[in-house]
């Protein structure tokens, strides 16, 4: 069952002491901070992430694999090295982080701007970022451990709301309730499964509105059931028909 953080074992652990779990990538720069010393490691980074990150890069480039970089280099630096010569998107610490246009390719994997865990996918122009959402959707949903009412339906929610924009069928009625349940999730989800299962669908919205537009079916939203129709028998009975025996929409 899901438990409520903090606090974390980085701060308190085993005996209550910060405790490191399984990983390497920390053992190996405390190996270096005790070889050269503390103040070569704050020498490198930034004021606010000192020293070195890993980082795992895959998808649309020419020269995958592990590098490592000091904490700040930007985007655009990381993506020169790897050989991404057209990316459309940076997908930053997996499904769970943040889907980042070209837009945002100058700004630093740092503590105080882009964190991330390591992982990094790139993606090209022609990719198609719907297909991107769907993926990370589907994963969202499978692996939802149902315990929070918000995650178990919102998580179902928004892969059917995504799929049926997939396949053309979606209006703008359809966004702005994937939108909603989205934001909704987020807020109230028990986890932190929960919490993130909405990013790529948020993030996407915001920076490639116009993937989601050209999928669009262009007329509007038609409610399958006509409510104040449905009272019409019940005016004739009264004989009433003013503003009070009809339903109107809030403004």
């Amino acid at each position: 069952m899901p438990r409520i953080r903090p606090p974390f074992p980085v701060t308190h652990g085993y005996r209550g002491r910060p405790t490191v779990v399984n990983n390497v990538e920390t053992f190996a720069a405390a190996t270096k901070i005790a070889a050269h010393g503390p103040e070569w490691f704050s020498a490198q980074g930034t004021r606010e992430s000192t020293g070195t990150k890993l980082l795992s890069i895959s998808g649309d480039c020419a020269r995958p694999g592990i590098y490592e970089y000091p904490w700040g280099v930007t985007l655009r630096r990381v993506l020169e090295d790897c050989g991404a010569t057209d990316a459309l998107a940076v997908q930053v610490a997996g499904p769970a982080g943040q889907c980042l246009p070209e837009g945002a390719f100058e700004r630093r994997l740092a503590f105080e701007d882009i964190a991330t865990g390591g992982s990094l996918m790139v993606f090209s122009a022609g990719r198609d970022i719907l297909e991107l959402v769907n993926n990370f959707t589907e994963f969202f949903a499978h692996e939802s451990c149902g315990f929070c009412t918000p995650c178990r339906v919102g998580t179902a929610l928004m892969r059917d709301l995504v799929k049926k924009v997939c396949a053309g069928r979606g209006t703008r009625y359809d966004l702005e309730q994937l939108q909603r349940i989205a934001q909704v999730t987020r807020a109230t989800a028990h986890c932190g499964l929960g919490h993130t299962a909405p990013n790529p669908i948020l993030d996407t919205l915001k920076s490639f509105p116009e993937h989601y537009a050209t999928r669009l079916r262009p007329e509007d939203y038609t409610p399958a059931f006509d409510l104040d129709g449905a009272l019409e028998a019940a005016r004739r009975l009264t004989g009433r028909d003013d503003a009070q025996a009809h339903l109107r929409e809030e403004t």
